[in-house]
């Protein structure tokens, strides 16, 4: 990575860390500059203006939750999809519950309660975001359907919608308690919900 590419991304580093710990009218340009080390003049080299950084801090961490999730919730040829699903659950919360200072934060939740602060296309980019995380979730219950019929009437998108809903909810809670375990038991929670949603000898 070119020295530039390097400045840039600790910029985004530090002022990620500065919206996730205390929101974004909070954090100022100039206390970003004054941790990376560099000049105001190189740090408008990089971004237009604060929001063009709100906008740069948010593709980076919808890029990044991409990968995490294409990770967590791929599913091997021939695999069944709801047990993929259900290992992606396990993995989740334990990758979660090893975090001793508990889950940062997510951009998203951060960006709709500052959304006013923002510019209409950072607004839609947030939007787009969510959905993306919808559609996602919502092609994985699609597979699982087609294999296993719910045992009771759901709608599919509000189903993948929980997914996102537990999981912000769940560091919501975890940071207003002080536990840090609260995101992983949530996420245990939605797996249990999943596996009994589908488990063919529960039917009706």
């Amino acid at each position: 990575m070119r020295r530039g590419e390097q400045t840039r991304e600790k910029i985004l580093d530090i002022a990620e860390d500065a919206v996730l710990a205390k929101g974004f009218g909070a954090t100022s340009i100039e206390e970003v500059i004054a941790a990376v080390g560099i000049t105001k003049s190189g740090f408008f080299y990089h971004f237009r203006d604060k929001n063009e950084l709100a906008r740069a801090m948010l593709v980076r961490f919808l890029k990044r939750d991409d990968a995490v999730l294409d990770d967590l919730f791929a599913v091997g040829e021939g695999e069944d999809p709801l047990a993929a699903f259900l290992k992606g659950l396990d993995r989740f919360a334990a990758i979660m519950g090893e975090m001793e200072q508990g889950h940062p934060g997510c951009l998203v939740a951060t960006y709709c309660y500052n959304e006013v602060l923002f510019d209409r296309e950072v607004r839609e980019l947030n939007r787009l975001g969510v959905l993306a995380w919808r559609e996602r979730f919502r092609r994985i219950f699609d597979a699982i359907d087609a294999h296993y019929p719910a045992n009771d009437v759901v709608d599919i998108d509000a189903l993948a919608d929980m997914v996102s809903s537990v999981t912000e909810g769940g560091i919501v809670m975890a940071k207003a308690l002080k536990e840090p375990g609260v995101l992983a038991e949530q996420i245990r929670l939605l797996r249990s919900y999943v596996k009994l949603l589908y488990t063919p000898s529960l039917a009706a």
